[in-house]
Order: C-alpha cells, then structure tokens, then sequence
C-alpha cells in the first residue's frame, strides 16, 4: 500500500509540474504576443501621427496614446524631417519640399515683389554674367536680381522675414545645421524673363573652376553624415514664387555631387562636355515649394525659357559657429528693431550656440508668440573670462 501510495503522490507531482510548466509556457507566450501588439500599435500610431502631423486630430490622437503610454510625443513631432527625406538628402544633396508656402502668402510675396521692381538690377556687364557666352547655360539675356527684402516697409518685408522662423522649415534648418543655425547670406530675388541666361555650375567640396587652386579641400562647402546625423556648413533654400514646368528652364542639380572626390571638369562646369545634360536634374515645381541644398551639392541653372516670369527668393543658412558671407557687420540693430525675438535670433553673427546664443526650437517656431530658447552660461565661468578678458565670453 506504500508503495501504491508513494507511486501516485509521484504522478501528483509530475502532473502539477507540467501543469506549472504548460501555464509558465502560455503567460510566457501571452507576453510575447501583447509585446508585439505594444510594439506595432506605437509603429502604427507613429505612422498616422506623422501623416496627421501639424493637425489638431494628430495632437489629439498622439496625446491620448501618450497616456496610455503606447507612444511619446516625441515620435510624432521629430516626423516633420522624415527619415525617407534624410536619406533622400544624404543620397543626392538636395530636398524639393512641396506646398511650404500657402497660396496667400506667395501672392503677399509677388504683390511686395510689383511694389519695388524699380530696385532690380541686370546683369548686364561681362563682368557680372553667370555663364560663359555661347554655352548651353547662357543666354541672350540678363538675370536680374533684388536685395533688401527684410527691410522693406510692412507688411512687404513680413512674409520674407518668415521664412527665416517658417515653422514648416525650421525642423530641416535644425536636422541640417544643427541648434541656433543663422541667416549667413542676405536673402536675394531672383528674376528673369524669357531668354535670359542661366548659372554655370558651382559650388561642391572640392575646389573646380572657381578661382583658387582646382582639387583643393574647399572647407566653406562641406557635408556629412555622421551616425544618422547629416550636416552641411552652408544650406540654401529656394522659395518658388512661380511654377516651373518641365522644359521652362531654371534650377539644375548635379545629384549626389556633394560627396564627389574630384574637381568638375570645366567643360562639365559650363555645359559643353558630351553628354553633360543626363548629369543634370531639373525639378519640377509649384509656387510654394520650397528646394533646399547643400552648397556642397553642385549646382547651377539653365537659361530661363518659360513664357511667364521666374520668381523665386533664395536664402542661405549656416550652423551657429560658422560664417561665409560677411553682410551681418553691417546689419544694424535699428534695421532689427521691429523684427519679432525669434526672427533677430538667426540673424545673430557667428558664434557657438552655447555661448548663450538664442535659438528656434521647433515648439517655438509653431507659437506665434515662442520666444527663442537661451542656451545659458554659468555666471561663474562669465565672471571668471571677465576677470580674465575684460568681457563676459571668451
């Protein structure tokens, strides 16, 4: 009977453990399973909150789940510079953003634009054309450009004066240059009529038919890529103010020549070489699109051969410390002094960005009323460089 009993008290046992085990084994794969849902509903949450991103309902819809601790906020808001678009960048130098500029604030920009024609000045002098005569990038006739938009009376500086805070813009000028990016050139207009000449190719890293000595390190037009992170040391960006059709002309890219190794051959550089137009992309764009490119991204344009005006404004930015252009010296603070806090932050001269250099998060880009952050310095260390310096920073 003892041994009878001992013998069923063993299967007792050995049932309970598979028991054990068979419920270890379905908690075990319940957990998975409420893991890989977790985990695709965040992918899934994050992908319609980037389709959605800058409405009400994607804010609405990332704040609840946010609650619920299936997403963060931030997964949703860093979406505005997309990874397809870094990669897109990082692989042909340049970005064509579609419809950054309502319908309302091109035609503000074109009105202000008929208000001072009187200020255009031609290209007309040898001296001052962009092409080399009898090339495919010249023309008959000049281009004709305009300075001095941010200081025309309001409300005709407003809608230029934006593009250096646009909220649509801001998370690339970030993503590209880096906290506390600047304004580095003075903001040009670009206009020309039918006919009128193009741009040879320029720009790239290493030094071609500019002037200094060819295939050298050209430091002010750089771009990396540096853990996921790209960078350029001078970003331009292209405000379509008219539509440019397939066939019009303007805006030409050479892609991918932001990583090239090799000066470009002059008879690339001014068009002539054999089979030089299959290098060439020309985008086609809307008014209120926006290109933006690396300068390092060689780059140029064709003769302008479209029935109807070319307008368009062009901006270059730099990272905080980084300077190529030289016009700020003479930007005084009262040519500033009814520009918002945000919009005086870019246009700080060159300097690193914790030196207490206000800069444009996205948040404050999106408020009407953000005020830029302060990257601030320990009074100790101020107090310490004027004991040394006789200034506050070094």
């Amino acid at each position: 009977g003892r041994r009878q009993r001992q013998q069923h008290n063993t299967r007792l046992t050995a049932a309970a453990h598979r028991s054990h085990r068979e419920q270890s084994s379905h908690v075990l794969s319940f957990a998975c399973a409420l893991t890989a849902v977790v985990f695709h509903t965040r992918e899934r949450i994050a992908r319609i909150a980037s389709v959605l991103y800058n409405s009400r309902a994607a804010l609405s819809f990332a704040a609840l789940h946010m609650r619920r601790g299936l997403v963060s906020m931030s997964v949703a808001l860093s979406s505005a510079f997309t990874a397809h678009e870094k990669f897109l960048f990082d692989l042909n130098g340049f970005l064509v953003l579609r419809n950054v500029l309502s319908s309302e604030e091109v035609d503000a920009a074109n009105r202000a634009i008929d208000v001072h024609t009187e200020l255009l000045q031609a290209r007309r002098e040898a001296a001052l054309r962009n092409t080399r005569a009898d090339t495919p990038m010249s023309a008959s006739g000049p281009r004709q450009d305009m300075g001095g938009m941010l200081w025309w009376e309001k409300p005709h500086c407003e809608v230029f004066r934006n593009i250096l805070t646009h909220p649509k813009l801001v998370p690339y000028y970030n993503a590209l240059l880096g906290e506390g990016y600047r304004l580095d050139h003075q903001p040009l207009l670009i206009v020309q009529e039918r006919d009128s000449e193009g741009f040879a190719l320029h720009g790239g890293p290493i030094s071609g038919d500019d002037g200094v000595p060819e295939g050298r390190f050209n430091p002010e037009l750089q771009y990396r890529c540096v853990n996921s992170q790209p960078w350029t040391s001078l970003l331009a960006v292209s405000v379509q103010l008219c539509d440019h059709a397939e066939g019009d002309g303007g805006f030409c890219v050479v892609r991918g020549s932001h990583k090239l190794n090799f000066p470009v051959p002059e008879d690339v550089t001014h068009g002539i070489a054999p089979g030089f137009e299959e290098h060439l992309y020309k985008p086609v764009t809307k008014k209120g699109d926006v290109v933006i490119w690396s300068e390092a991204t060689v780059h140029g344009a064709v003769p302008w051969r479209g029935e109807h005006q070319r307008r368009i404004a062009l901006y270059r930015f730099a990272p905080a410390n980084m300077g190529y252009g030289r016009g700020y010296l003479e930007v005084t603070p009262e040519m500033m002094a009814d520009m918002t806090p945000k919009q005086r932050a870019v246009l700080l001269p060159p300097y690193a960005s914790r030196l207490e250099r206000a800069v444009i998060t996205p948040e404050a880009a999106q408020s009407v009323d953000g005020e830029p952050a302060l990257k601030s310095r320990s009074s100790l260390k101020k107090n310490f460089d004027k004991k040394l310096f006789g200034t506050e920073f070094f």
